[in-house]
């Protein structure tokens, strides 16, 4: 009986695959009678894989955007007019002081000043690599941190029990003078060799 059951399962699927392609060819030839072979081929290139030029011309088109480009021109663009906190950073080497605008993220804080803080997803919260450990203090008064924030910190090198990802941490005029401690290391996602850099 389950061998049955095997054979009648394989006939159904090869049966609905036979069907899947005799649609595929059948859509196709309509569509070089209509459009010629020419764009037929195009058509069928362009739905199999679009390019980035076809998706840019998309959202121009259609007027959408997943994400906010983070790190992308000015990193004060947006905030000139807002408070400016101080802020110090604390690594291997010591400590550094620098500026920074309420809303703003550390991550972006960070690249500003050429403070040693990666952020390989550019700051849409895909990896652990801007991940910075605040103190008590601070960190018991930070919005509590998404879902995907935690998976993100699960794959953090020397996670503490105060770790936040720097993308996800929004300055505020309460963190005036705190101190952000950077991890002795970071796990590396970088794909292809692709190593953002500051704007």
């Amino acid at each position: 009986m389950a061998a049955f059951g095997a054979l009648l399962l394989r006939t159904t699927t090869s049966a609905t695959s036979r069907a899947l392609s005799r649609n595929a060819k059948g859509a196709a030839r309509q569509c070089r009678e209509r459009c010629g072979a020419a764009a037929a081929a195009s058509a069928a290139r362009a739905a199999a894989a679009p390019s980035v030029a076809a998706l840019q011309h998309l959202e121009r088109r259609r007027g959408i955007s997943s994400t906010a480009r983070a790190c992308h021109g000015d990193h004060e663009e947006g905030f000139e007019h807002a408070q400016t906190v101080q802020i110090t950073w604390e690594n291997k080497d010591g400590l550094k002081k620098t500026t920074a605008k309420c809303g703003m993220n550390l991550m972006r804080v960070a690249h500003k000043h050429g403070i040693d803080l990666e952020g390989a997803c550019e700051g849409v919260c895909a990896c652990s690599t801007c991940h910075v450990i605040m103190s008590n203090e601070v960190f018991d008064q930070l919005p509590e941190a998404s879902e995907d924030e935690e998976d993100m910190l699960d794959l953090a090198f020397g996670l503490t029990e105060t770790s936040r990802l720097g993308c996800q941490v929004i300055v505020t005029p309460e963190m005036d003078g705190i101190v952000v401690k950077l991890p002795a290391a970071t796990r590396n996602f970088y794909v292809d060799g692709h190593v953002p850099q500051p704007h």
